[in-house]
């Protein structure tokens, strides 16, 4: 429904040609602005009921408290793989995860994972490159989510996490004494929770739009050879590149597995693909800027840096054995 508005919107209403640039853009804005919109409205509220409701400090407990041996981050990785979110409607669990204590390593993993793998993605690359090239992929990805977890968690980053989140935190603690102490039913809740998620959705929604915006030019100005010309053949320097080139797109899993075929079908090797499509759902420029209110520049920077070199050591392993 939401394309068919966007369809009707942008060819119809604006009287927009399909094959324009333009109009390609302006139809890839609407479609993901609302989509996008309505999917971190829709996990808010979720995330709202969990707070509310789930033990949160138990769980908090269990992960600070207890030798797990990397368990945890494994765990979230595997729950960032079944969920079906891109990367910028995982941002709410990440506030959820934040805002309910659990170590900031392990929400890495889930955020890592969760825009990487998904059932659709899984689904299409089966159809496409077989189910050998399917496994190695989904492995790959909750794989590069655990350590990448693992590492970040490491580093003790939380003193770089912005202050919008920090103070979340200090007032999630108290709302979550007065909830406890708070007899009402969930139907008289409901209205809190409600405006809690539209205070989120409204505190990000301008870098929600800018993210867009970016990836909307890229999908509709850059000409389709673009990516298969420069990312062909065997040299070295093919997989950095392409996670470089991949950053300003945006896309989910799904949406970019067509892509893939196309490189692979051209001569792209099948790491340097995989490079690319891992970093254009998990290292987009519209991510790094609704991140942006979740963290600071310098934690943005070490995030992306240390998932990129991990892509980048991913593809060139598959284009040796693969």
């Amino acid at each position: 429904m939401i394309q068919q508005f966007a369809d009707w919107l942008v060819y119809t209403v604006f009287g927009l040609d399909t094959n324009t640039h333009l109009g390609v853009a302006l139809n890839f804005f609407v479609y993901d602005s609302l989509k996008v919109v309505l999917l971190l409205f829709a996990i808010s509220i979720v995330m709202g009921v969990v707070n509310a409701y789930f033990p949160i400090e138990r769980l908090r407990n269990f992960l600070t408290t207890r030798k797990l041996y990397g368990l945890q981050y494994l765990f979230a990785a595997v729950f960032g793989a079944i969920t079906p979110f891109c990367s910028c409607s995982s941002i709410p669990l990440f506030i959820g995860f934040v805002k309910g204590g659990i170590p900031l390593g392990v929400t890495f993993a889930f955020l890592i994972t969760s825009p990487l793998v998904n059932e659709v993605a899984v689904a299409m690359f089966a159809g496409t490159f077989g189910f050998k090239v399917t496994a190695i992929y989904v492995v790959s990805g909750i794989v590069l989510g655990t350590l990448g977890g693992f590492l970040l968690g490491k580093l003790n980053l939380e003193r770089f996490l912005s202050e919008w989140v920090i103070k979340i935190q200090q007032m999630s603690s108290a709302e979550q004494v007065e909830w406890e102490l708070d007899h009402k039913t969930f139907l008289q809740r409901l209205p809190t929770i409600v405006a809690d998620a539209w205070k989120i959705v409204r505190g990000v929604l301008a870098y929600v739009s800018i993210g867009i915006g970016i990836g909307a030019a890229m999908h509709g100005y850059v000409p389709e050879g673009f990516f298969t010309t420069y990312l062909g053949g065997e040299h070295w320097y093919a997989v950095p590149l392409a996670v470089v080139l991949a950053v300003p797109m945006y896309s989910n899993a799904a949406g970019i597995v067509p892509v893939i075929e196309v490189f692979v079908a051209k001569g792209v090797g099948l790491g340097t693909a995989l490079a690319f499509m891992m970093s254009v759902v998990g290292l987009s420029l519209p991510e790094a800027t609704l991140l942006k209110k979740v963290m600071t520049m310098r934690l943005i920077g070490i995030f992306f840096g240390t998932v990129a070199l991990m892509i980048i050591l991913l593809g060139w392993l598959f284009n040796v054995f693969l």
